[in-house]
């Protein structure tokens, strides 16, 4: 009988060792949320830029909000063109655990300045002129997002805004003569007259 006592206990010894050893598994694999994510985005309209996301403690982690900014120079059709792009909003997750599907709503801002070279003047004159050009959007968007502390991510969407078709300004010949042109907008990728897609590959570190 003592026998039988001893291979008992010596039994329940054994089963509160796993039990324990299984809660620890548990909680080393309940993994903290990495909250705060750093990286580049290539792609258009911000060519390549900077992205900062923070997802708020909040709501079951579903929120992040986040700014993306960039800024280039670019040649197209004998005209530079100078670039600034920044868009900020929130991406709300459809996990809780601040990666995977996402869907965003945002709003952009893209700035330019042209530098327009060799217009046509009259008298058969040419000149050179330079005007600003801003577009404002509002971005609609899905996107995907991986885990851990290297992350990449992919994006896909839109933003809606009024763009015109033809800019007016003043271009000044060699000698000097001023007049007042209207020359059409050069074809910038993913812009059109009705906004701008919205598509880019990202990476960087999440902590």
């Amino acid at each position: 009988m003592k026998k039988i006592l001893i291979i008992i206990f010596l039994f329940s010894i054994n089963l509160s060792a796993q039990n324990i050893g299984n809660d620890t598994l548990d909680i080393e694999i309940e993994k903290p949320i990495k909250r705060f994510s750093l990286g580049l985005k290539i792609g258009t309209p911000n060519m390549i830029g900077g992205a900062v996301q923070y997802t708020l403690p909040v709501l079951n982690n579903h929120i992040s909000p986040y700014i993306n900014f960039s800024g280039y120079d670019i040649e197209i059709d004998n005209t530079q063109i100078n670039l600034n792009y920044s868009e900020y909003g929130l991406k709300l997750y459809f996990s809780d655990k601040a990666k995977g599907l996402y869907a965003g709503i945002g709003a952009s801002s893209f700035k330019s300045s042209l530098a327009y070279k060799d217009v046509s003047l009259s008298g058969g004159l040419s000149g050179d002129g330079s005007v600003d050009l801003n577009i404002d959007t509002t971005i609609l968007k899905l996107g995907i997002k991986t885990g851990g502390t290297l992350y990449f991510s992919l994006e896909l969407g839109y933003g809606f805004g009024e763009i015109p078709n033809q800019l007016t300004f003043n271009a000044i010949s060699s000698t000097g003569i001023s007049e007042s042109v209207t020359e059409e907008i050069p074809k910038i990728p993913g812009i059109g007259s009705n906004g701008m897609v919205v598509g880019n590959i990202g990476f960087g570190i999440s902590f």
